[in-house]
């Protein structure tokens, strides 16, 4: 999920573990735990000079359950190692920080297989790319409350009864909303299958997933032999179902057997995509296990990428949206929202 999500998290573990002890200081520990996993973004960039390379690096390795392990076993051993000292001699122990560390490392990743973008959680033995797909990378009703339960438990003593009491409401609030997310999910993959049969749509597979900022209004994507069909509903249409199908031509202008760029890109994109050519060296790769902007436009993926060639393999950049306004888009996404 996003950046600031992974912060809380990672600072009510910090605190489950060490807040008795060390107080807000266990907070601060714990937001850097859970913000060290995204570090594979600049990472990646580091590393690669392809930037295909670099973006299929993020949520790999340093997401995986191996490297939560064995760098909270580093970090713990360095951590206690400097804050065992002086003043503080002796009032935690290694135990302590490796645990901090590993749950603050570890429940990142578990918290990013809920969203669609997929987490390779047994890198470096499994490729195999986790997604629940029940909710979106952006959730305030996840993070807000949370975060204020965070924010309140830093003014209070850390041996506190209030202090607790706010870490577990914070902790059960976004939890009980995950629990609904997951139903969600599963009453809305029932009625998206029945609304395509209702459509005669012979599908061999279909994925759903909550649009960006919220778990009301869904978008999902079947595939055929030959196209893709993609539809979104929201909670408060006034039919419980997928009303609005779309059709998306099988586009592949290049194919994974001129590119091993291609192949892993469409591994990524769990085989739903389309890539369209542009001129004689440009191509535009749409990734569509996200929604269209243009539900007019079979080509305006909110997530697409310009590919061009680089000597004998692709390269990409990032692909500019084109909407008039952010606050336009926002607020097409609401009235949406409100259903139809």
């Amino acid at each position: 999920m996003d950046s600031l999500t992974q912060i809380v998290l990672g600072a009510a573990c910090g605190e489950a573990v060490l807040g008795k002890k060390i107080g807000n200081k266990a907070l601060f520990f714990g937001a850097i735990g859970g913000t060290i996993p995204d570090l594979d973004v600049f990472i990646g960039n580091l590393i690669y000079n392809n930037e295909i390379d670099a973006m299929l690096f993020h949520r790999g390795f340093m997401h995986s359950i191996l490297f939560s392990v064995f760098a909270s076993l580093f970090l713990g051993w360095l951590s206690f190692k400097i804050y065992n000292s002086g003043k503080y001699l002796n009032t935690t122990n290694q135990k302590n920080w490796i645990c901090l560390w590993f749950l603050a490392l570890f429940t990142h990743p578990i918290l990013d297989c809920f969203t669609p973008y997929g987490t390779q959680l047994f890198a470096p033995f499994y490729s195999y790319r986790v997604a629940f797909n029940n909710i979106a990378v952006v959730d305030p009703a996840y993070t807000f409350p949370f975060l204020v339960c965070m924010i309140a438990l830093m003014f209070f003593n850390r041996a506190s009864k209030q202090r607790q009491f706010l870490l577990k409401l914070g902790i059960g609030i976004s939890s009980v909303y995950m629990l609904f997310t997951l139903g969600n999910k599963l009453y809305i993959d029932l009625i998206f299958k029945k609304s395509l049969k209702e459509n005669s749509i012979s599908f061999s597979r279909f994925s759903s997933q909550p649009a960006i900022f919220n778990n009301i209004l869904w978008y999902g994507i079947a595939e055929t032999e030959s196209d893709y069909f993609v539809a979104d509903h929201s909670l408060f249409d006034t039919k419980n179902r997928f009303l609005n199908f779309r059709k998306i031509p099988k586009k592949r202008d290049l194919k994974a057997i001129q590119f091993d760029d291609i192949k892993n890109l469409a591994w990524f994109s769990n085989n739903y995509y389309s890539v369209y050519q542009i001129n004689e060296n440009e191509y535009q790769y749409n990734d569509l296990r996200y929604p269209l902007l243009d539900t007019n436009n079979p080509n305006s993926s909110v997530f697409s990428f310009l590919l061009f060639k680089d000597e004998n393999r692709l390269n990409m950049k990032s692909f500019q949206p084109k909407f008039e306004s952010l606050g336009d888009m926002m607020y097409s996404l609401w009235l949406r929202i409100k259903g139809i």
